[in-house]
């Protein structure tokens, strides 16, 4: 019976850990793993799929000059496409200039025309660069030092290289008129500059995708959307689900085992353990939009639909079961936001005689207060544990910024004050944070669109310095609901791209 059980375990750490040696193996994301330059030593890669970490054990020389030798694990993309990642070195190391990062080329021959991602184990950070096929690599040097988060964009001729130390925002730095041509190769890279040592990296919470083209037309045309889960404290994500179409606003029901999400207008519960999805049974209310929260006590959930008053966004409850939905707001537009911790109580952001506020009314119906009365667009509001204090964000001093206030509407106040546009501020269950999505100042301050680069972000709700918890390829639909675990240790939100 030991022995069953010793081989059991062996064969299902074979199982959660791929390995590949050979071009043409599939490992995670990408298709091929190869050392380039006929280096002496030979690298490996392994991919871990419960932590969805890849962890290349590299080879070769130097990435330089007109000559490379590395490890490579790569994937054949075509036309304009983003690749992320988290970097990490294993170990003290043998070589101060050994390196490691993201990197996009031509071709696997050693001379190929490339363009890279590099963070060297000195702390040294570039932009490296050969514009053709055997001519010497230049580089650009960036000031930020040792910068775990890395990002790389291919667009056009244009090559845009962003880095951050976990917590800060980008630093970035952009390469024109470089052609590699419409089909590349791109991936993860490892060189120890050495031809004695191998080197350990670990890369993680990486994402290679194909962004919206300009073309699109927003609310018509969707890219894919990956349904993740994220650690707040070490920002560690996990991808539990994906689809072709648009997933849009997960929240997580008080259990803990499910997540809400909308999906072409109807909900539907995802249980995280089995990976699968039901809809719920919201009768006739078929065009539901991304602004739907659990009560509290998890039995009901709020919904906004498009059904009824001539498309126009109305309030509706129903059990979180299924069943036919009961109509809450007379008026319309009304966009729903979150419940009274005692359930009694509805807020919402309501469009009346022009001006967007945010309202309250009794969770049966009745009349409704309203709350806000600056102008300018009041929006994602949402009651803290104790039900003292409403958050929303605002747009009335210029950019959207985060505001609170009490649950009678007096003592507004702002809390953010940054060249962003901070929307939906969401409250952890012990209520001493705030996570919210940000926004570009050069997307408009009233917009939250679709497929745009923004950060997710993490506050005291006292206010102070956001800290960048997730960078990300998202927008509308990414967190519009509050998206907390039960235990305050984890956030659900959804990313997007053709992965």
């Amino acid at each position: 019976m030991k022995l069953k059980f010793l081989l059991f375990i062996l064969f299902v750490s074979i199982l959660s850990e791929t390995k590949a040696q050979i071009p043409n193996s599939k490992i995670g994301s990408f298709e091929s793993f190869l050392d380039i330059g006929n280096p002496k030593i030979k690298g490996d890669v392994s991919y871990n799929e419960p932590s969805q970490i890849y962890k290349i054990t590299g080879t070769g020389s130097n990435v330089w000059a007109a000559q490379d030798s590395f490890s490579f694990l790569s994937k054949k993309m075509n036309g304009d496409f983003i690749i992320q990642t988290q970097v990490k070195f294993i170990g003290e190391g043998h070589e101060k200039h050994r390196k490691a990062g993201l990197m996009i080329r031509t071709s696997t021959t050693p001379n190929s025309a490339a363009v890279v991602c590099t963070v060297h184990g000195d702390g040294l950070t570039s932009f490296q660069y050969r514009t053709a096929t055997g001519v010497i690599m230049k580089e650009i040097k960036l000031t930020t030092k040792a910068p775990d988060v890395l990002q790389l964009e291919k667009k056009g001729n244009t090559f845009i290289m962003s880095v951050a130390h976990f917590g800060e925002i980008y630093q970035t730095e952009i390469l024109n008129d470089i052609d590699l041509g419409e089909n590349v190769i791109a991936g993860l890279f490892v060189c120890p500059h050495t031809n004695k040592f191998v080197e350990e990296v670990e890369f993680s919470n990486t994402r290679i995708f194909n962004p919206a083209p300009a073309t699109l037309v927003q609310y018509k045309d969707y890219l894919g959307s990956a349904l993740e889960i994220m650690d707040v404290n070490t920002g560690h994500r996990e991808v539990v689900a994906n689809y072709k179409g648009s997933f849009q606003a997960p929240n997580w029901t008080p259990d803990g085992r499910s997540l809400i999400y909308n999906q072409e207008g109807k909900l539907y519960n995802f249980d995280i353990n089995s990976k699968t999805a039901t809809v719920i049974n919201t009768d006739f209310a078929i065009k539901n939009n991304n602004d739907h929260v659990l009560s509290f006590d998890g039995k009901q959930i709020g919904i906004s639909s498009h059904t009824e008053d001539k498309g126009k966004s109305v309030v509706y409850t129903l059990p979180i079961t299924g069943g036919v939905p009961k109509r809450i707001t007379d008026k319309s537009p009304s966009y729903f936001h979150g419940w009274s911790p005692d359930n009694l109580s509805l807020i919402y952001t309501g469009e009346r005689d022009g001006e967007f506020d945010i309202y309250k009314i009794a969770a049966n119906g009745g009349k409704e207060i309203r709350l806000t009365t600056a102008k300018g667009l009041d929006d994602g509001s949402e009651y803290s544990p104790d039900g003292k204090t409403i958050y929303f964000c605002s747009t009335r001093t210029g950019l959207m910024q985060v505001w609170k206030m009490d649950a009678n509407g007096k003592n507004q106040t702002q809390l953010t004050f940054d060249e962003f546009n901070n929307w939906f501020p969401h409250i952890s269950p012990d209520g001493k944070w705030l996570v919210f999505i940000s926004f570009s100042k050069n997307v408009p301050a009233d917009k939250h669109p679709f497929y745009e680069r923004v950060y997710i972000r993490l506050m005291p709700v006292a206010g102070g310095e956001p800290k960048v918890i997730s960078y990300l390829y998202g927008g509308q639909g990414t967190m519009n609901v509050p998206s907390w675990s039960p235990d305050g240790k984890k956030i659900a939100f959804v990313s997007n791209g053709n992965f």
